[in-house]
């Protein structure tokens, strides 16, 4: 039996681990998308339990602790943001239609960018 030679077994060492560390940080990365729908809270979603309007209820939710969320078809996805033009421009288009761009994990965007989708 033939062993390969060194200069060829580290050749290929390297090969397989630069290989192997391309493929976890394309997955790691992970790209903005645009989605659009209704502007809500985490809590209430879809479903406002308040009276009044969308917008009353979605701000009232978010004063009391809850996190502004987006509400795409039956998905509710939760809206995460420490930038306070992000948050002031949800805050300005609650009950309304939004697109939102972020990342997207599961159920939660990580915000970039909010705009009217009027």
């Amino acid at each position: 039996m033939k062993f390969p030679s060194p200069k060829l077994s580290a050749f290929l060492l390297v090969l397989v681990l630069a290989a192997g560390t391309m493929v976890p940080s394309g997955f790691a990365t992970g790209k903005a998308q645009t989605l659009t729908g209704e502007v809500s809270d985490s809590m209430c979603g879809a479903q406002h339990m308040m009276e009044g309007s969308k917008a009353e209820c979605t701000r009232a939710c978010v004063r009391k602790g809850s996190k502004y969320a987006l509400v795409v078809g039956d998905k509710v996805y939760t809206l995460e943001s420490k930038d306070k033009a992000v948050l002031d421009q949800l805050d300005k288009l609650a009950g309304e239609q939004a697109k939102v761009t972020g990342t997207v994990d599961a159920d939660e965007i990580a915000v970039k960018s909010v705009a009217s989708a009027k």
